[in-house]
């Protein structure tokens, strides 16, 4: 009968073991995982990102500023001391794993007075000063039997990897941001040069009103007309220098600078090399993507907290134990004769709380709920956003062109009209509308560069900009039912020098001269 009772016991304790830490949950499947990207994928592009992946637009003052935000921006400075908060917070959670060691020592002088009985009290009568030194030891160790501490403890471990992954998911947006803002600072400057380069060709063209009128050609009307548009062209400026500002000012806080007197030196978006790069298997993706991995280790911390949660009905059992030495002298302190000891176990099974474990075991396992959602939403979204990156890469690259395209076309329009209403062939508003339709197309088309370069920081930022997470530290087991990514059919991005935007026409290629006034009274076939 005892030995059913030993076994029975061994047999209660290794179960109670064996529940007390549990596998993370899998949320990875073949189901939840693409097979392939379905977006336009340049096929002879490099596949992934690489580690300093900024360099692929071959500028050198972005390299210089990409830089300065890894060491200075306010964000990263903020991520890595969550990450030192983390760590200390893990040092923490393993400490009650460890018996508690603790040294006291204590000397006391007293004096008693001499009509006191302190014969009573142990000392020699008619003494009334009396010494007493102690030195003590102190250990306690509370025994992890059901893992409540070991789970703690992995659940700090896993908080200390998702404070390391939060901040290279923060490196990484601050890598792109510095980019994405530094393009867009650029741009605004083109768009000012472009703009400013319109007021020029319509001044030209008011000049030319301005001796039709004066010979009797053409009416104050046009002239009025004229006056207006380089007005409108003009007041176009100041929201763009202020746009210009901002982003610059933005700039400078990513790099950890006082706005007050930052400057860069581009000034435009010619010579920005627009890099392609193409993701592989998509289940690699999410080894690729700091905050899948984030995630990740956030649920395996909220499933330690269930695993501590449970061990927590568990009875908890302590030892302790004491010794050292007490003498009246301190030079016989450390003698074997003064010296004492106790050693003691407890055990503290909660019988009834009110509910309190029950209620903290839900509330853990409510928190894996949540991280569990959490975590598939990230997936979804990773995938979602390179899609979308792949998507936007390849259509804004098929817009910049055909831009392209139609800015030469109304350069040309607008040079020819420009000489016809000069020689009188045509009238202002042909000349106008063809001046308003060249304006808008290369200020269209500095917006769709930019978009296009911004897509494809995006893309890299998508596809987790180099970085990748290390087998061992992964939870979550990548599903194998995949097959290789094929290119797709569509036309991908290609890598491509950023086109610069035709100018209007200079006052090198037209003439500018007053018209004489028998050439404006000629009549044209």
């Amino acid at each position: 009968m005892k030995n059913v009772l030993l076994s029975s016991s061994a047999i209660v304790l290794a179960l109670a073991l064996a529940g007390c830490a549990t596998p993370v949950p899998q949320q990875l499947t073949a189901a939840n995982v693409p097979s392939n990207f379905s977006a336009p994928i340049t096929a002879d592009a490099p596949i992934w990102p690489k580690a300093d992946w900024w360099k692929g637009f071959q500028s050198d003052e972005l390299n210089s500023l990409v830089d300065e935000a890894q060491r200075d921006n306010l964000d990263l400075a903020l991520a890595a001391a969550q990450v030192m908060e983390a760590k200390a917070n893990a040092e923490i959670a393993g400490s009650v794993l460890w018996p508690q060691l603790g040294v006291s020592g204590g000397a006391d002088r007293t004096k008693t007075s001499r009509n006191q009985n302190v014969g009573g009290l142990g000392f020699p009568p008619g003494r009334n000063t009396n010494n007493s030194f102690s030195l003590t030891g102190d250990a306690s160790w509370a025994l992890d039997i059901w893992g409540k501490g070991q789970s703690q403890l992995r659940s700090a471990d896993e908080a200390v990897k998702a404070s390391r992954f939060a901040k290279q998911a923060v490196a990484l947006t601050v890598i792109s941001g510095t980019g994405s803002t530094y393009f867009n600072v650029l741009a605004l400057r083109e768009r000012v040069a472009i703009a400013q380069s319109n007021i020029d060709a319509a001044k030209r063209v008011l000049a030319i009103t301005q001796a039709k009128v004066t010979n009797g050609v053409s009416s104050r009307l046009d002239l009025a007309q004229q006056q207006a548009q380089v007005s409108g062209q003009e007041a176009q400026i100041p929201p763009l220098r202020e746009a210009e500002r901002e982003a610059r000012y933005a700039l400078a806080i990513l790099l950890g600078k006082l706005p007050e007197g930052f400057d860069v030196q581009a000034q435009s978006l010619d010579k920005i090399v627009a890099p392609a790069v193409r993701p592989g298997l998509p289940s690699e993706l999410l080894r690729r993507r700091p905050d899948v991995a984030e995630a990740e280790a956030n649920l395996a911390a909220a499933h330690a907290n269930v695993d501590a949660a449970r061990a927590a009905f568990f009875p908890q059992i302590g030892l302790t134990g004491s010794g050292g030495f007490a003498s009246a002298a301190i030079g016989t302190l450390v003698q074997g004769s003064n010296f004492g000891w106790s050693i003691g176990a407890s055990l503290l099974q909660t019988i009834f709380d009110g509910g309190n474990l029950q209620g903290q075991y839900r509330v853990s396992k409510a928190q894996q709920l949540q991280l569990v959602a959490t975590y598939r939403k990230t997936v979804l979204t990773a995938f979602q956003d390179v899609e979308t990156s792949l998507g936007q890469v390849a259509s804004l690259t098929q817009q910049e062109k055909l831009l392209t395209d139609e800015v030469n076309a109304a350069s040309e329009a607008f040079r020819i009209s420009e000489i016809q209403y000069r020689e009188g062939v045509t009238d202002l508003l042909t000349v106008l509308t063809a001046q308003q339709t060249l304006f808008n197309a290369q200020d269209q088309l500095v917006q769709i560069k930019l978009a296009r370069i911004q897509a494809d920081v995006g893309l890299y930022r998508a596809l987790g900009g180099g970085w990748s997470e290390a087998d061992e530290l992964a939870t979550q087991a990548l599903p194998t039912a995949t097959t290789p990514v094929t290119p797709s059919s569509e036309p991908g991005p290609q890598t491509v020098p950023a086109a610069p935007v035709p100018t209007t026409p200079g006052p090198s290629q037209i003439p500018n001269e007053p018209l004489p006034p028998e050439q404006g009274r000629r009549p044209r076939g």
